[in-house]
């Protein structure tokens, strides 16, 4: 059984890894939020202590390691540009990190945080679950097994609707967040490069507070996406069924479906973190690139060939900036 720190337990994504850390048999030590709103911890681990200073929660696990009861994890559920510095924290704590997508928001902090691996002889890994989606991974051995030589062309669409709420917390400041593409198509892209290859080319059509669309060229796939997060840009389809999310992709005008099994990859990721298996930072380099460079380009419009939903009317950010 192994001592487990989290560090942003009332965030969205914590109670993903409070699942994981329980379904694996481990248990939770502390937890560090700035929030107080943390209830969901009476359902795994109510007997957790709790700190809202971080400044405390250093000093409650300096303590336990005195004790010889020492942090074996520490679990990074922080805002994206938090991640960089938690898992720092982390590794100098003497503890393995497993922290959430995207591990970081630039690509040269990766180098970074593997130069602190060196240092204190410790390990990051990071959630790159897609790649254990039993859909994914059968397509990638079908692409494997497939012609060599052949170029697929994919078309992406992920739409996960939010209210005005979104803008006023660190999700809609670029800064923090990372934007659009980082911070719900991170995974999406991570998924695409393990299958298709590197990026080769990465041109921007559209870009703003709420959507973006674009053209990748990998090394065996053309890929044209969009990403919103605006109820308006939902297709007819998704709004019949009363749905605010919507997602597809379409390998060759194929459909690959991928809608189910979600909700138990976290808990397989922490089994193949435990077991030597998971994915270290460094493999998250090339979707953190990808998003990097999406991130900085300069948007050329509806010019070549860029997908239909780029066409949407650019919605007012609601807080008018």
């Amino acid at each position: 059984m192994k001592n487990f720190a989290l560090i942003g337990v009332g965030g969205y994504v914590a109670p993903r890894h409070l699942k994981a850390i329980k379904e694996t048999g481990n248990r939770l030590v502390s937890a560090y939020d700035k929030s107080d709103s943390v209830g969901i911890m009476d359902s795994y681990f109510p007997e957790a202590a709790f700190f809202t200073e971080q400044e405390l929660f250093d000093r409650h696990n300096s303590l336990l390691k005195s004790r010889g009861e020492a942090l074996d994890f520490v679990s990074v559920c922080t805002p994206n540009y938090l991640h960089d510095a938690h898992t720092r924290y982390g590794l100098r704590l003497g503890a393995d990190v497993i922290c959430e997508k995207p591990v970081v928001l630039n690509p040269w902090n990766i180098d970074g945080l593997e130069r602190v691996e060196q240092e204190t002889s410790h390990s990051a890994y990071t959630i790159l679950q897609l790649r254990l989606h039993p859909s994914v991974v059968a397509l990638r051995n079908k692409i494997l097994n497939g012609p060599a030589d052949k170029t697929y062309d994919i078309d992406l669409t992920y739409i996960t609707s939010r209210g005005n709420w979104y803008y006023a917390s660190w999700k809609g400041d670029i800064h923090k967040s990372g934007g659009v593409a980082t911070n719900i198509g991170v995974h999406f892209y991570d998924m695409l490069s393990w299958i298709f290859g590197k990026v080769t080319k990465n041109i921007v059509h559209i870009a703003s507070h709420d959507r973006v669309a674009g053209y990748l060229e990998l090394q065996r796939a053309r890929v044209r996406y969009f990403l919103s997060i605006n109820s308006d840009t939902l297709p007819p389809e998704a709004l019949q069924q009363g749905k605010r999310t919507f997602r597809a992709i379409y390998v060759d005008g194929e459909e690959f479906e991928f809608s189910d099994g979600f909700t138990e990859l976290h808990t397989k990721s922490y089994e193949e973190i435990l077991s030597g298996h998971g994915f270290r930072i460094g493999e998250a380099r090339e979707c953190i690139q990808t998003v990097h460079d999406i991130r900085n380009a300069q948007p050329i419009g509806l010019v070549g060939d860029y997908h239909p939903l780029a066409k949407y009317p650019l919605a007012k950010h609601p807080f008018g900036w």
